[in-house]
């Protein structure tokens, strides 16, 4: 082979890494993008922010307090569920400096780290709230009230270890079922021994790779599969993760996405499995966004359920964002919770079995599988046996689950897709809301946070994406840490401060048409008082088409009036075109012949440049949008403008400046003050406060004869006003006034003006 050639194999790589690019070009209109973005207006939100506090990532919502408590570095608040903006009360928790000193010695920043951040909050059963903090890299908890307005720790100091992390960049997870908290997180400094634990009665998981390896703690959440149950079922907790797999065959580290549950009920074995889950199980979660990428990671997660289907009615909405440097795409997939139930108790298991002397390798389990099965919670079966918890289990079973609990089979998206697929900053946070408009079906509204600090509101119409908006809620770009929401109110945090946002907005879809294609299952048309509202607010029929976003229904528009512009011959015009809709084509025409681009006329995204203006490029333009729906094409007319020439010294019809003041305006404003400062010229002259250059000889000549004249020549002046308007005359004599005010030493010394900067100013004015 030749040396400068290229071997068989590494062609055939480097094919196989290309084809996700092929792969993404040709699926590029499955990425959505979306159709309106709101820049940041304090007008959109209510904020609450407080000088010096930071990083607001956790949130407790108390209906019965009416109180949205919130988390931050080193303090917390009780701000109005109704208004954030409003803040009741506060409680700081701040780090003593000794501790900050030890913090420092062990190398962490004192400034950042060696703070005490927030991270569980929590309510229990008896109406107080349950609180921990990573303490300078020393985690307490403690028990928190709100009583008469005040907000008070009980400063038990609790060792927080096993249920709050102790870095603050370290991601976590936890959840308060019947007052046990269950956490997941690093019992130590160094953040190298994670644990999945329960307080009360004590459980957690084995220090073991194969049950937890390098993981980072995503979000837990509890299902009720009890209720109903026709075998006696437990409740379970899930918690959703990602790790290194111990399952591929890569030299270098994969990580991949995990679900694993526990049971409730579990208290741990007799001798095996002392004290340890005994019902751990864990699998793979897969997102497919495009084929032979590498498996995409979970971010977060939402349980929906639909409370007349209990449990079995429970969905998972999760955001993946890619392995680092592969790729620039988010996804959301969704899950049944009823087929991860099912993965669980029915699936096969992988086994490890040694391939080399040093390499381990993950395969089915096709062997016989123990008796009461391996994982599974204690139910009917297991109680007419005559176990009836867990520590009654057979070692053979709890030795079996010890060593294998990895599932064979990966959960699947509902579809074997992903809901949304976008294109932009990395996806952080998720909630969903169900939405049910009169006469339509139920829809689910995804809100999505971002790294970039924004928020996507889309829906998923029979596999279509829809993203209806993304808004920009802070100020300042930073990640989305956390999102909750409550009853018609949407609560985001980030490092900068705490927002509440209305989920509708109803208001930004200015036309009929424009409400119909934003397709949002908040929104109609009200036809009777013209605008786009919320259907929770309005009892009259709405135009509304959210499958096809079909706009038919909407009346009949009034033509719109042209906006006459003018342009200095050989002058320059920016015509703006502001689109409702990024999913919109923006078009011209002039005259009503579609408009090309020239030397002239550029084309830009939202507006219409006229360079170098010409007689030619006066007319009639108009521009409108092209959107498509999935029915139809839709042409709609945003602005017109009638644009006139003009050269230099010609007259302009001051009707015709529609925006600004008109040219004739400034003109007549400026002619009333040449005249003004002609009069007052006139009369100083009259008065020979300015001399004029015949009357300078003579006054060289005979100085006091002049001086004789001069108490005649002021008599003279009070007898011929130099202008017959009266608002004129009252300016001068006031200015007038001052002038003879003056002593004649004053006159003598002060400079006289030249007669040719006299007659510029005089040419100035004129043009």
């Amino acid at each position: 082979m030749n040396k400068g050639a290229m071997h068989p194999l590494l062609f055939h790589c480097i094919f196989l890494l290309l084809l996700p690019t092929v792969a993404l070009e040709e699926n590029l209109p499955l990425v959505s993008r979306p159709r309106r973005f709101i820049p940041y207006d304090s007008n959109n939100v209510l904020l609450f922010r407080e000088e010096g506090v930071f990083n607001y990532s956790t949130m407790l919502v108390r209906e019965d307090l009416n109180l949205l408590v919130v988390g931050s570095r080193e303090a917390v608040f009780a701000l109005d569920l109704k208004n954030v903006s409003k803040k009741h009360a506060s409680v700081k928790w701040e780090v003593p400096l000794k501790k900050v000193n030890e913090c420092k010695n062990k190398g962490k920043n004192p400034e950042t780290e060696c703070k005490n951040y927030i991270r569980v909050l929590h309510k229990k059963n008896n109406g107080k709230m349950y609180v921990c903090g990573t303490n300078a890299f020393d985690p307490e908890c403690d028990l928190m009230s709100y009583t008469d307005g005040t907000l008070t720790l009980a400063k038990s100091g609790e060792d927080g270890k096993t249920k709050c992390p102790f870095d603050p960049y370290q991601r976590h997870a936890s959840i308060m079922v019947d007052d046990s908290l269950y956490s997941a997180t690093a019992v130590n400094f160094l953040g190298t021994e994670p644990i999945f634990a329960r307080s009360s009665p004590p459980m957690r998981t084995e220090f073991i790779n194969f049950w937890l390896n390098e993981p980072s703690f995503v979000s837990m959440a509890q299902i009720s599969e009890s209720e109903g149950s026709e075998v006696g079922d437990d409740d379970k907790v899930y918690l959703f993760f990602r790790e290194i797999a111990v399952e591929f065959d890569y030299q270098n580290k994969m990580v991949v996405s995990r679900v694993a549950r526990v049971c409730k009920g579990d208290i741990g074995g007799e001798r095996t499995l002392q004290k340890k889950w005994t019902s751990f199980l864990k699998t793979r979660i897969d997102c497919p966004v495009l084929e032979l990428q590498l498996p995409y990671l979970v971010q977060d997660t939402y349980l929906w359920c639909d409370r007349t289907q209990g449990w079995k009615g429970c969905i998972f909405y999760a955001v993946f964002t890619p392995q680092i440097g592969t790729s620039d795409l988010s996804a959301v997939c969704a899950y049944k919770v009823s087929e991860m139930s099912k993965v669980f108790s029915e699936g096969k298991y992988k086994t490890p079995i040694a391939v080399e002397t040093s390499f381990i390798k993950w395969v089915t389990f096709n062997g016989e599988v123990p008796v009461p099965r391996p994982g599974a919670c204690i139910n009917n079966e297991a109680r007419r046996e005559g176990i009836t918890n867990t520590m009654l289990l057979p070692d053979r079973t709890l030795q079996f689950v010890k060593e294998k609990p990895l599932m064979d089979e990966a959960i699947k998206p509902i579809g074997d897709r992903a809901v949304l697929i976008w294109k932009g900053a990395p996806f952080t946070r998720i909630i969903v809301s169900q939405v049910q408009p009169p006469d339509e079906e139920e829809y689910h509204v995804m809100f999505i946070g971002t790294e970039a600090g924004t928020l996507l509101k889309a829906v998923n119409y029979n596999e279509e994406a829809f993203i209806i908006e993304e808004v920009k809620l802070f100020e300042q770009s930073g990640p989305i840490k956390i999102l909750k929401t409550f009853e018609n109110k949407l609560y985001a945090g980030s490092d900068f401060g705490v927002v509440q946002i209305s989920p509708a907005n109803c208001e930004r879809s200015p036309t009929c048409v424009d409400c119909v294609l934003a397709r949002d299952p908040y929104c109609g048309w009200d036809s009777t008082d013209g605008k786009c509202v919320s259907f929770s607010e309005s009892k009259r029929k709405l135009i509304q088409s959210l499958k096809d976003g079909d706009p038919s229904q909407c009346p009949e528009v009034d033509p719109k009036t042209p906006v006459e512009m003018f342009i200095l011959q050989g002058g320059t015009m920016r015509l703006d075109c502001p689109s409702p809709s990024q999913l919109a084509e923006v078009r011209w025409e002039k005259e009503g012949l579609a408009l090309s681009p020239s030397a002239h006329l550029h084309l830009l995204e939202d507006a219409l440049l006229i360079l170098n203006a010409s007689e030619r490029e006066s007319g009639h333009y108009r521009c409108f949008t092209v959107e498509k729906s999935k029915t139809s094409i839709h042409r709609s007319s945003v602005i017109e403008y009638k644009v006139q020439i003009y050269s230099q010294g010609s007259k302009v019809d001051p009707l015709a400046q529609t925006s600004g003041p008109s040219v004739t305006g400034l003109q007549t404003t400026l002619a009333f003050f040449v005249v003004a400062f002609l009069a007052l010229l006139a009369w100083n002259f009259y008065n020979s406060h300015i001399p004029l250059p015949c009357n300078a000889k003579k006054k060289n000549v005979e100085p006091q004869q002049n001086q004789d004249r001069e108490a005649p020549a002021a008599a003279a002046v009070e007898k011929k006003p130099l202008m017959s308007n009266p608002q004129n005359n009252t300016s001068n004599n006031n200015h007038a006034t001052e002038m003879n005010a003056r002593s004649d030493a004053d006159e003598e010394d002060s400079p006289k003006p030249r007669l040719s900067t006299l007659q510029f100013i005089d040419d100035e004015s004129e043009a």
